[in-house]
């Protein structure tokens, strides 16, 4: 616990209630991030930055506003939250804005999720660079001559948080992230020049996969684009590749969301305790995975985490609302935000999938496209492998597929054995039946 954090977010509640406040909440943020790139077997970016950020959510008057500053004196701050809490009443009322009832914070899980790395402290300059050098070798080394460019990136950073409401709720939370990043450009026929990369992300550095293997798959996954090409308008299976599924399934959650729904804008309104997937899609919203990129013990009201099955063997069974929207909704809140997002795997690799599924489109990136969180319907270009007998036979590209969520995920006919583990969204990947694929 950061004492010195804890006595001045108790000070500026203090503070913000002598200036007229009825309540407030006050949330304190200090991190530390690092980020260096290479190009072309040289330092391109060197950066390194601390901030620390204090914002305060003032109630008064039955009115509501939310300030931010990062000049942490009190003789500043004292200044800052008058003229803060007398801005406030000037404001529109907004009676449903109110502090969460303090039953909310209770039953708080006391569990270890492990999000600091107890390395980080010792983590180098020079182990940094050469993290850097090793997945930028890798790259260059495996892309041979068809390389036009290779960046190679490393970031990580520290954060701490503390969160304290006048009406009772107090959290402080520490974490640490490492992500790695390469990404290649190669030589193809013509003005042709695809790109691909690869990534990783996690909480402590010994659970990133080795810095040589994620340079090698970026550069696998830009030769794998070479000659890539529209293929005729078709009905195939497809399969979405583990990292890529949150891109697709981003357009169905948008409208799991309490304001949303509110406002009117969600396919799902109507749609809880009733089917919205094939039974082959289950969805957690699990907080407690130690060393989860999305793990906590609290959200952003201060609600104490849960456990949840949001869609169940496709049946709608929750929606993400924050107090706010559950007032203007006048239902239970359950959380306004997703702590780690889980699909639970199936039993087989993508490779005996493929097998089974004779011709078909193995999706690897997703480009552009647009959802309509109200009425569901999607559309958005894809590249990837075009595959027969198990094995791919062309790679595509420009190629694009339109549906409604509502129809599109009833089309999911199994789930891999593959979750993309450096991610909040724990995904693997996903397997369609007769989807269009338009091409020429």
């Amino acid at each position: 616990m950061n004492k010195e954090m804890q006595d001045l977010v108790a000070w500026v509640i203090k503070a913000t209630k002598s200036a007229g406040a009825d309540h407030c909440k006050v949330n304190l943020d200090s991190n530390r991030s690092v980020e260096i790139s290479y190009r072309d077997r040289r330092p391109e970016n060197i950066k390194e930055a601390s901030t620390k950020a204090l914002n305060i959510e003032i109630y008064a008057n039955g009115r509501f506003s939310l300030q931010s500053t990062s000049d942490l004196r009190k003789g500043a701050l004292q200044d800052f939250i008058a003229n803060a809490v007398a801005a406030t009443k000037l404001l529109a009322e907004d009676p449903l804005r109110t502090l969460p009832d303090p039953t909310y914070y209770e039953g708080r899980a006391e569990v270890d999720l492990e999000l600091v790395d107890p390395a980080y402290k010792s983590f180098s300059p020079e182990a940094r660079h050469e993290m850097v050098k090793s997945l930028e070798k890798a790259c260059l080394r495996q892309g041979g001559d068809k390389v036009v460019s290779v960046t190679a990136q490393e970031q990580d950073g520290a954060q701490e948080s503390l969160q304290m409401t006048s009406n009772g709720f107090f959290g402080y939370a520490q974490g640490t992230t490492y992500s790695v990043f390469a990404e290649m450009t190669a030589k193809d026929e013509g003005d042709r020049r695809p790109n691909g990369y690869s990534y990783a992300v996690a909480v402590a550095r010994k659970d990133l996969p080795g810095t040589e293997a994620i340079g090698i798959e970026a550069a696998q996954r830009t030769l794998a684009m070479l000659g890539a090409k529209k293929i005729k308008t078709e009905t195939l299976p497809v399969i979405v590749e583990n990292q890529n599924v949150g891109r697709i399934f981003g357009g169905l959650m948008a409208a799991m969301f309490g304001r949303s729904i509110q406002q009117k804008r969600s396919f799902l309104a109507d749609k809880k305790g009733q089917p919205v997937a094939s039974k082959h899609l289950t969805l957690i919203d699990d907080p407690f995975i130690k060393g989860g990129l999305g793990s906590r013990l609290f959200d952003g009201d201060g609600f104490s985490a849960k456990k949840r099955t949001m869609i169940e063997a496709g049946i709608l069974k929750e929606f993400f609302i924050d107090w706010y929207y559950s007032r203007k909704l006048g239902v239970e809140p359950t959380s306004g935000s997703a702590a780690n997002l889980v699909i639970p795997p199936g039993p087989r690799s993508v490779k005996e999938i493929m097998k089974d599924l004779g011709r078909g489109i193995l999706i690897t990136g997703f480009i552009g496209g647009n959802s309509n969180p109200t009425t569901g319907d999607t559309s958005i270009g894809i590249s990837g492998q075009l595959f027969a007998k198990g094995e791919p036979v062309q790679a595509v590209a420009e190629m694009n597929i339109a549906d409604n969520h509502l129809k599109f995920w009833n089309k999911l006919i199994e789930v891999a054995n593959d979750p993309f583990l450096y991610s909040s969204r724990r995904f693997p990947s996903l397997v369609f039946e007769n989807i269009v694929v338009s091409g020429l």
